[in-house]
């Protein structure tokens, strides 16, 4: 925890509002879906507070696991919404793909990417080379749930993946997007690029039982590469992470070692409930109005 910081207990989480974190931490770290939007729409008072945070200047990021949509591409979404959110705010898990593939050894590997379009601009500006089932390829990336004929897709890439590993070939498995679930209109639910996901390694622990290397390596939030580069562009260690999930925002924010705070809208139903220490809140809020 950074000096300067407030010496909060460290038991129950508390109930603040969003004004208060404003006024307390110098940059505010926003999860998207379930904190300000939903695949619909605007939650109350998100429109006014990222105005308000506009208007005086104060720095905000907003941290998305989402890799199906490109910063420029979610930045035009979010303002059709009345959000004016530019790209540069925005940090999603798909751009971490970059470092990742440098560091791993992944430049010019042949890659199938499951997503839309920009799901595979993510893996080409990583360095991957775009491939199809039906060809030799080294890795598999989810990059989202949605741009692609879901049962064809996923049965034409776990049989191609099946055929390499019984030829003795290794594949990388990368998962930019560790969410299960993500809210929708009218208190719904989606499945996220992580079902996917543990659909393919179950399928793999059932033919492959206790083999090695078969699990997808997962990026995103609640793993330390996006709230890294957060603190880089932030320039300060005073954050507060503020999210719906406490398996990833939370849970991420708290083993990072930044302050977290669990919104009640999108998955939280409940922001005060109990919760295990690694994924309870510095706070909870009763949404952001």
């Amino acid at each position: 925890m950074s000096e300067g910081e407030p010496d909060l207990p460290r038991g129950a989480p508390i109930e603040a509002t969003i004004g208060e974190l404003v006024g307390r931490y110098p940059v505010i770290l926003f999860d998207s879906f379930g904190v300000l939007a939903d695949s619909h729409g605007t939650y109350p008072g998100a429109v006014e507070l990222i105005g308000e945070l506009n208007r005086t200047g104060k720095p905000y990021h907003v941290l998305t696991n989402d890799a199906g949509q490109l910063p420029e591409t979610r930045s035009g979404r979010f303002r059709r919404m009345g959000l004016d959110i530019g790209p540069e705010a925005i940090i999603t898990s798909g751009s971490l793909l970059v470092d990742y593939f440098r560091r791993e050894g992944l430049v010019g590997a042949r890659c199938v990417v499951l997503g839309p379009d920009d799901s595979r601009s993510y893996v080409r500006a990583a360095g991957g080379l775009i491939a199809q089932p039906s060809e030799p390829f080294d890795a598999i990336v989810i990059g989202n749930q949605s741009g692609f004929p879901f049962v064809e897709t996923i049965d034409a890439v776990m049989s191609a993946l099946m055929r390499r590993i019984d030829g003795g070939d290794s594949v990388r498995l990368i998962l930019p997007n560790p969410d299960l679930i993500y809210p929708t209109a009218e208190g719904g639910f989606g499945i996220a690029s992580a079902s996917i996901a543990l659909l393919f390694e179950a399928a793999l622990e059932l033919r492959y039982p206790g083999r090695e290397g078969l699990r997808f390596e997962r990026l995103g939030k609640p793993h330390p590469a996006m709230f890294e580069e957060a603190r880089r562009r932030a320039g300060t260690s005073d954050l507060v992470m503020i999210g719906d999930q406490p398996e990833t925002d939370i849970r991420g924010a708290n083993a990072f070692g930044i302050h977290s705070a669990l919104v009640d809208t999108g998955i939280a139903e409940n922001a005060a409930a109990p919760l295990p220490a690694e994924v309870r809140p510095t706070y909870y809020l009763r949404g952001l109005a």
